[in-house]
């Protein structure tokens, strides 16, 4: 059975009692930092209800029925009812709603019917056994039919009377025949439901190269065009293998810290104005954007011997090479950048990897020893 008590300290997402794989940990969790206030009578008869991996809804308690966070409970669908798990309630259930753009006084939401029976559980129970194999099938149905689409997830309604068939496809796929196959093979009301790339991802999860579970699947509700320029902006290498996420598209986390980038660089000037010097002519090769330090290197193609300009510097010579001078030097002797030294002794040898081992000392060669020669004893009895 699914655990219904939370533990004491922990939020619904730690709990570590729950087997069931709609309660997969992060998927979507929301921390009620307002759940030891009490409600007020403005807050509206709406709970947040979640079901499998990210998908949510907002219900209607019109029947003022006592829930706390973790009950497993019956609502409306289209047609029957569905089973879920309450997943937020009170006056933090608006903020939710206003995050999403929706009116709590204009939204028509469905109703929640009553707590879960144990032979509601036992059922639903039964339906998300069936999933797996019922996912198999349609995929090999739909290769039978040779329609250029991807079966990604399948969800059944916690009466089982309906399926939601979640599938990628790059182009517009006619899947009427699909549907009829579908509903005499499996007995249900059929519903296909198109996602991406990205909303796969965040409905399978995963571990990302940060060392977190994926945004996609933790916090995520609405997704954002990435572009290249993101990287380009934040002057990070346009490697695609390390640009692209699990699911194949460029990361989300691109756009983090975009906006900042962008607000450093606005004084910056442009990279592909060269330096004229009396040495030569100086191109850029890299910024130091959060330094404001660029690096110019007399030879256009290679990055060697490379010089670090402060970008007043910078700025200053492309005013002068703009009237025809040249300067004598990029850098001036008193803006010259020096590494700061190390304010610390390596004292205990923290940076060696064999500090534990154990060193044997050479042992020292042993002195030689000279050996006197004896004089020969005569045999006189030979004369």
């Amino acid at each position: 059975m699914i655990e219904e008590k939370e533990p004491k300290g922990k939020c619904g997402g730690c709990s570590k009692g729950k087997s069931d794989h709609r309660l997969l940990d992060g998927k979507l969790d929301v921390y009620d930092w307002l759940g030891d206030v009490p409600e007020s009578a403005l807050c509206p008869d709406i709970i947040e209800v979640k079901f499998k991996n990210t998908r949510k809804g907002f219900y209607s308690n019109n029947n003022k029925i006592r829930l706390k966070r973790g009950d497993i409970i019956a609502v409306e669908a289209s047609p029957g009812h569905d089973i879920g798990i309450v997943s937020l309630t009170g006056d933090l259930v608006v903020e939710q709603m206003k995050r999403q753009k929706l009116d709590p006084k204009t939204y028509e939401a469905k109703k929640v019917y009553r707590i879960a029976k144990p032979v509601d559980i036992e059922k639903w129970h039964e339906a998300i056994a069936l999933e797996h194999k019922t996912m198999i099938k349609a995929r090999q149905i739909s290769a039978e039919l040779r329609l250029n689409m991807k079966i990604g997830d399948v969800e059944y309604q916690g009466d089982k009377t309906k399926g939601i068939f979640y599938y990628i496809a790059d182009e517009r796929v006619d899947f009427r025949e699909l549907i009829k196959v579908l509903a005499e093979e499996f007995r249900i009301r059929i519903e296909m439901r198109q996602i991406g790339a990205r909303q796969e991802a965040g409905r399978i999860g995963g571990i990302g190269p940060c060392g977190r579970e994926l945004c996609c699947s933790t916090w995520i509700t609405n997704f954002v065009s990435v572009t290249t320029n993101a990287a380009r902006y934040q002057e990070i290498s346009l490697n695609p293998q390390k640009l692209a996420g699990q699911c194949g598209k460029l990361k989300c986390c691109l756009n983090y810290e975009m906006d900042v980038y962008i607000d450093a660089r606005r004084d910056f000037p442009a990279t592909n104005v060269p330096l004229e010097c009396k040495d030569g002519t100086a191109y850029h090769q890299k910024t130091d954007i959060f330094k404001r330090i660029m690096w110019y290197s007399f030879d256009k193609n290679y990055a060697v011997n490379m010089v670090q300009i402060p970008i007043d510097r910078v700025k200053e010579i492309i005013l002068l090479n703009k009237k025809g001078t040249k300067v004598n030097e990029l850098v001036l002797k008193k803006e010259e950048i020096t590494r700061k030294a190390l304010d610390y002794e390596n004292v205990v040898g923290q940076d060696s990897l064999n500090r534990f081992d154990k060193v044997e000392e050479a042992k020292k060669p042993r002195p030689k020893r000279k050996f006197r020669r004896k004089p020969r004893k005569i045999n006189k009895s030979s004369e």
